[in-house]
């Protein structure tokens, strides 16, 4: 078994994680398929966060963070940025704590998640990713109005929150031969590996990025965090330009390795789990169920876990994903 003591989150940072979430996070189902088994040839676990609050993992390391604020930071307010599941989940956290929350989103992000985040009482400001730095904007209005920062994934109680998901997985279906999980800016796969580790000794941990956005992958494999352009793809919760700098030694220490899937293959994924398991699940969150299901990692024979990460995703995206969909039976 790997060591996570000397890491910045350690494995007691998760299962006081699940405590802190205990009775306000959902407990989401771990759903199968005989069908997607035989395409994968493999035994699948899908753990559904597309049925968490704000319908995506992001609640849980969102309300693990706010709940952890001094007196003082709660009066003062938090400000974080999003293309919009984390934005929703810092939203509905701070509705339930009492917390002001600011969130900077970009002009092009999901006018489904845009609507859910103000609606949960978040104070929004928009930018144009073409021409600004989302973290600029951020810094610009800290340093005005004294908020305290809480990113969407390079945070040590975001990242213990996020390896919740993987821990009640495990504690319900018992050990993996492998986990599948999709990677964004890194803090649940960084989770996801700290709890798999020490709740499956054995399990081989990948991540998966949509091809256009690889910057984990190639971050991964060198050592050092790659930039890259804002990425074009349909998978808006993985347009991160970096990982982060808390995610990047614990996916070195703990991660497989991170593979790609390109966007045709998750608008197919998509179309088999609204056909045969039933269940809406958004670009990105089918990253995960891709790689494995249309082979881009071998797991022949397996007992694999893959988080599902969320299901917002506009109507009419939907709809069009589902009309340029490929079929997987």
């Amino acid at each position: 078994m790997s060591n996570t003591t000397s890491l910045p989150v350690t494995f007691a940072d998760v299962t006081r994680a699940a405590e802190t979430l205990r009775g306000v996070a959902h407990r989401t189902p771990v759903l199968t398929s005989t069908t997607a088994n035989a395409i994968a040839g493999a035994q699948l676990f899908f753990k559904c966060e597309n049925f968490q609050r704000v319908g995506a993992f992001k609640f849980r390391g969102a309300y693990n963070a706010v709940s952890r604020l001094t007196d003082d930071q709660r009066k003062r307010g938090v400000i974080t940025f999003s293309s919009g599941n984390h934005a929703q989940a810092m939203a509905l956290a701070g509705q339930l704590l009492g917390v002001p929350i600011t969130v900077i989103m970009p002009a092009n992000a999901p006018a489904l998640k845009l609507a859910a985040t103000r609606g949960y009482g978040a104070s929004v400001v928009m930018y144009d990713p073409k021409a600004d730095n989302r973290e600029e904007v951020t810094a610009t209005i800290v340093a005005e109005r004294k908020l305290t920062l809480i990113p969407p994934y390079d945070h040590p109680d975001v990242i213990a929150g996020q390896g919740t998901a993987t821990l009640e997985l495990i504690d319900e279906i018992g050990p993996l031969d492998a986990l599948v999980v999709p990677v964004g800016g890194g803090g649940l796969l960084s989770g996801s590996a700290i709890a798999a580790t020490e709740r499956s000794p054995g399990c081989a941990i990948y991540g998966v990025e949509p091809e256009a956005g690889n910057d984990g992958q190639r971050s991964f494999r060198s050592g050092e965090i790659v930039n890259i352009p804002v990425p074009d793809t349909i998978a808006d919760g993985a347009r991160t330009q970096h990982i982060g700098t808390l995610v990047l030694p614990i996916l070195r220490a703990l991660v497989h390795d991170i593979v790609t899937v390109s966007d045709d293959q998750l608008r197919t994924q998509m179309r088999f789990f609204m056909e045969r398991m039933k269940i809406v699940v958004e670009p990105t969150g089918c990253l995960g169920a891709a790689a494995v299901m249309q082979h881009a990692i071998d797991l022949k024979g397996k007992r694999v876990g893959i988080i599902l990460t969320g299901g917002n995703v506009d109507p009419a995206t939907f709809c069009e994903c589902m009309s340029a969909a490929g079929s997987l039976s």
